[in-house]
């Protein structure tokens, strides 16, 4: 069996952060470990507190793994300090991490802000450089290059000014965009476009971790990084489209999780 570490923050409800990776993990076959960068307070309505994780523990935490059970892949997602993003980044380059993806959350999908200011240069400057794959949406990509991203043009240009400057990959999410909800996928010098159609769904707490997870299930698994990004994108459409709602309780429980994955057992064509 295949491992993947987590590097995440806690979300009690259970609908991102690390108890969303460890589920995605769980049906795409492969074995989940996580290293906490902080608890949280939250629900799909919104985030009410973060508890970060001392730096020196993370590191701990990063150490228990990597000496034991070396991970085939890694995602990171939230990390809300640069302290805890340059103790991410030296252990990352410690052990020599491979196949990782990182998920620059800066902002919740219920809108709270999870990335401190001071922090987003360090994600540039040390993170970036350790991954294979960066994540953002359209607003992030915004806020990491300074460029408009909104058309399909100016995304092309945000993914590849970001692709350059951190020499790695880039899957620029579409969700946000006005006209389509193409991702595009910037990788070695060349865009790729992955047509999505939007799903009329409010259930969307977690779609970016559950993605970015199920990305890294894939390259864990041995699948070429355009094939693992279309399979994940195919595994969060059909968690949207079945329209899984939690029902009783007094506010919206907006969860994206698939209970079993359409892929479970399948082997990839060729190893990555």
């Amino acid at each position: 069996m295949k491992t993947v570490l987590s590097i995440a923050g806690s979300d009690p409800s259970g609908g991102a952060g690390i108890q969303a990776d460890l589920k995605t993990l769980t049906v795409h076959g492969v074995f989940g470990m996580t290293a906490v960068t902080a608890l949280t307070a939250q629900n799909t309505t919104g985030v009410q507190g973060v508890l970060e994780t001392p730096p020196d523990f993370l590191a701990r935490q990063l150490d228990a793994v990597f000496t034991d059970i070396f991970p085939d892949a890694v995602k990171v997602g939230m990390v809300a300090s640069a302290a805890l993003i340059d103790v991410i980044a030296e252990r990352l380059r410690h052990y020599g991490a491979r196949r990782v993806v990182v998920d620059p959350v800066m902002i919740s999908t219920s809108g709270s802000r999870l990335l401190r200011e001071d922090a987003i240069e360090a994600l540039r400057d040390r993170l970036f450089p350790c991954a294979d794959l960066l994540t953002p949406n359209i607003p992030e990509a915004e806020a990491l290059t300074g460029l408009a991203a909104r058309t399909w043009e100016e995304r092309l240009r945000a993914a590849e000014a970001l692709s350059c400057a951190c020499g790695c990959a880039v899957l620029l999410k579409g969700g946000h965009a006005r006209d389509d909800a193409d991702d595009l996928l910037f990788a070695d010098g060349e865009a790729l476009r992955l047509p999505g159609a939007r799903v009329d769904n409010p259930n969307t707490h977690g779609t970016g971790c559950t993605l970015s997870s199920a990305i890294a299930a894939n390259l864990a698994n041995g699948w070429h990084l355009a094939d693992a990004v279309r399979r994940a994108k195919s595994f969060v459409a059909g968690a949207l489209d079945a329209g899984l709602d939690l029902g009783a309780g007094s506010g919206p429980l907006n969860h994206t999780y698939a209970m079993q994955s359409p892929f479970a057992g399948e082997a990839p064509g060729q190893p990555s």
